[in-house]
């Protein structure tokens, strides 16, 4: 592989952790849908875990993932993102723009013949990312201050505009284009608890952590000595996800993988679209690698707590709909792990800071993530 000069291979640079973090995450998967398969009743009894409609065992999972991730972000940096209008805007209308558009498209696309699975992809496409996408990002060095930026617009415009491109999407632009419509039925209140416990509640958290950290020892002590004792959990937090998720819906996945193959096919090409579209973008505008990276990653991600939920509630557990949610984070998780490693690759043909990637500065912030 060749390097930026100074620069050792992407994979040298990374711990050993992050090196085989594709491996931990397969092994995750693979655990998870055994113990679906294998264990009666399991996924049963883990669905009925939950509060409100939220699943304990998932927010708990989520909660320890993003908390590490969210402390790390450097929340008196955030006014150098607001401002940078070349991320913003590209961001509002990748999300809530294009995503939902070409993930519509592709769901007529490749499934005219099993609408339930094809209003599953659409709404998956509906749900913008506002969970995972801090760990892929992180992960690809992308700009933490962005990432926290773009996800809280996701969020708002999340709970704000869902319900209403449900509707145009579902039933609006079928009805224009003489396809077949569907009715979809969430109330504001369960997108804006999917918003408040997924994303509200880490972020809290991260943010007191750091004015406390900061407040009470240094700066220096905080980042040199508390986030590398906590920045192992989002890992371990990220697995213990992967495992829930897929129990819940192991028997499902297992059983029916000529349909999975289906609707995994659309899901492939969107996220190569997504990503790579948004990253090209990115630089074609002036973006710097970092953030470049964050545009990509918040574009092409998206949220499968909430598609799931929403399919459950109005279609079923056991609905087509559902199992197209399910198979989201089953074709997301290890696809955007590898575009990772495509992230930290791609950095040398990025300008300013990527560009210099062997400045003591960056090698330093490496080491931190890491």
């Amino acid at each position: 592989m060749s390097t930026v000069p100074g620069t050792a291979p992407v994979a040298a640079r990374l711990s050993f952790v992050d090196r085989y973090l594709a491996a931990w995450i397969l092994a995750a998967m693979a655990v998870g849908l055994g113990l679906g398969r294998l264990v009666p009743g399991l996924g049963d009894a883990l669905a009925k875990v939950t509060v409100s409609g939220v699943s304990l065992p998932i927010a708990l999972g989520l909660l320890v993932m993003m908390y590490p991730v969210l402390a790390k972000v450097r929340y008196d940096r955030l006014d150098t993102v607001t401002r940078d209008r070349r991320l913003l805007i590209p961001s509002l209308l990748l999300n809530w723009v294009l995503g939902p558009a070409v993930m519509f498209a592709l769901a007529w696309l490749f499934l005219p013949d099993l609408p339930a699975y094809r209003t599953g992809l659409i709404i998956v496409g509906l749900a913008r990312c506002i969970a995972m996408v801090v760990i892929w990002n992180d992960l690809a060095c992308g700009d933490r201050e962005a990432a926290a930026v773009l996800v809280a617009l996701n969020s708002v415009f999340q709970v704000a505009a869902f319900g209403l491109l449900g509707w145009f999407y579902l039933s609006v632009l079928p009805g224009l284009l003489g396809l077949e419509q569907t009715t979809l039925d969430v109330s504001v209140w369960e997108i804006a608890r999917s918003v408040l416990v997924f994303l509200g509640i880490p972020l809290a958290a991260g943010y007191l952590t750091r004015r406390i950290g900061e407040r009470a020892k240094g700066r220096a002590w905080y980042e040199g000595e508390l986030i590398p004792r906590i920045g192992p959990f989002a890992l371990y937090g990220l697995l213990f996800t992967i495992v829930v998720l897929f129990a819940l819906q192991g028997d499902a996945i297992t059983s029916r993988p000529l349909d999975v193959a289906r609707i995994a096919l659309p899901l492939l090409v969107y996220f190569a679209l997504m990503w790579a579209g948004s990253m090209a973008f990115g630089r074609a505008v002036g973006l710097d690698h970092p953030r470049a990276t964050t545009l990509a990653f918040t574009a092409a991600g998206n949220n499968f707590e909430l598609a799931i939920a929403v399919c459950i509630a109005t279609f079923g557990a056991t609905s087509g709909q559902a199992l197209a949610g399910v198979v989201g984070p089953l074709i997301e998780v290890p696809v955007l792990i590898g575009l990772v490693h495509v992230a930290l690759a791609v950095r040398r043909h990025f300008p300013g800071p990527a560009a210099t990637a062997a400045g003591t500065a960056q090698q330093k912030e490496d080491a931190t993530r890491a």
